[in-house]
């Protein structure tokens, strides 16, 4: 039988016919729509569109007086407020949201958690808790978990945030290991300062238990160590730091040297500093291993010493460590000019010297375990920089 292809032909059309029928339906639900929405609306998108806000959202408060039932625009309303740090009244537009009986539950709980952000930004930490605390089990329960971390370590509630993040890490099924043991570490220094020995050992043993490479455990168990009269276990402990992360030794070289004086075994400094600092070279491993060689061998085995290390790594401060060795074994008509040349590169190295976050790039003269900038932990490197500010 013969095979007729001309009627295929209308078929295109026929198509087109049927998409240019559902466009004009389109179209016109589009434009029902549009024609029910106020004035007020457009003039809102166009002012966001146009970067001012403040504007916008005057727009959008006259949307919300003419037509109460809005509820996304409440929402986007509330978010605007909050941006602009009108908290007070994100505060009251989130609220009214969640006094109507008629609002549907996921909404409801959408507009805890932004009421929640509000009382969060307005520094009402206790409301926020409670609020964030009560969307345990919904779709916003780990963003509310990570928020209340954040506001138990504002309130350096410890015990909590351990809680709090080991829910987190249960439920995203990641480590967390590294920020808990920081938290034992925070209740094992608070200890520390209160004397309280027995609650200080418990939170260096437990922050080893959780993380076996936490160095700050092992940097407070010698604090302890010294603090019960034990300068021989601290040194002990201080050690044990270089099988975790030798970088971190930098921060008690200062301290073993101390502990090495009360033990009258300056030589016994001398050996393990010059071990670390060839391990893990860094400003405060020299300053101390200076300081002690200055002290047991003389002005010129310490003037050697820096020789040594600037031929090796030239630096400011073993520069002017070198001026201080110089200044004491060197003549006195000569001693002016020393000293004035010391005075000079000492000057320059209060502008240096500095430990830099190498998550955000924030500096600081003292070492934290939490950065004041982007509030991480560990993001500091333990090694001082000489580094000017606004170079990498």
């Amino acid at each position: 039988m013969d095979f007729d292809l001309w009627w295929l032909l209308p078929i295109p059309a026929v198509f087109f016919g049927l998409g240019w029928i559902a466009a004009r339906i389109d179209i016109k639900h589009l434009l029902t729509e549009s024609r029910a929405l106020p004035l007020s609306y457009f003039r809102g998108l166009n002012f966001l569109l146009n970067e001012q806000p403040d504007k916008a959202i005057e727009s959008f408060i006259e949307v919300v007086k003419v037509d109460p039932e809005t509820v996304d625009l409440h929402f986007a309303l509330g978010n605007l407020f909050r941006r602009q740090g009108e908290v007070e009244r994100a505060i009251r537009m989130h609220q009214n949201l969640l006094d109507r009986s008629d609002l549907p539950q996921d909404r409801r709980t959408m507009a805890s958690y932004e009421l929640a952000q509000d009382f969060l930004r307005a520094g009402m930490l206790d409301r926020a808790e409670r609020l964030f605390a009560t969307l345990e089990g919904t779709a916003y329960e780990t963003r509310s978990l990570r928020h209340l971390i954040s506001i138990y370590e504002q309130e350096k509630d410890w015990a909590k945030a351990i809680a709090v993040t080991g829910r987190v890490a249960e439920i995203e099924r990641s480590p967390a290991h590294r920020e808990i043991a920081q938290y034992h570490c925070e209740l094992a220094q608070a200890a520390l300062v209160n004397s309280d020995l027995a609650a200080a050992r418990a939170g260096v043993d437990s922050a080893l238990a959780v993380h076996r490479g936490c160095a700050r455990a092992n940097v407070l168990a010698g604090d302890l160590a010294m603090q019960q009269g034990d300068p021989a276990g601290a040194i002990d402990a201080w050690q044990r730091i270089g099988t975790q992360n030798a970088a971190f030794l930098a921060l008690v070289a200062d301290r073993v040297a101390d502990a090495c004086r009360k033990l009258g075994d300056r030589p016994r400094a001398i050996r393990l500093l010059r071990a670390w600092q060839e391990q893990s070279a860094s400003l405060d491993i020299l300053k101390a291993l200076f300081s002690v060689v200055l002290e047991a061998e003389g002005a010129e085995a310490a003037a050697a010493l820096i020789k040594d290390e600037l031929a090796r790594n030239p630096t400011l401060l073993g520069l002017d460590r070198l001026l201080e060795a110089q200044i004491q074994s060197a003549p006195p008509e000569r001693r002016h000019d020393l000293e004035l040349v010391r005075g000079l590169v000492s000057q320059h190295i209060k502008r240096l010297g500095m430990y830099r976050c190498e998550q955000c790039g924030f500096r600081a003269r003292q070492y934290y375990w939490r950065c004041p900038g982007c509030q991480k932990w560990e993001t500091y490197s333990p090694k001082r920089t000489e580094t000017p500010e606004g170079f990498t």
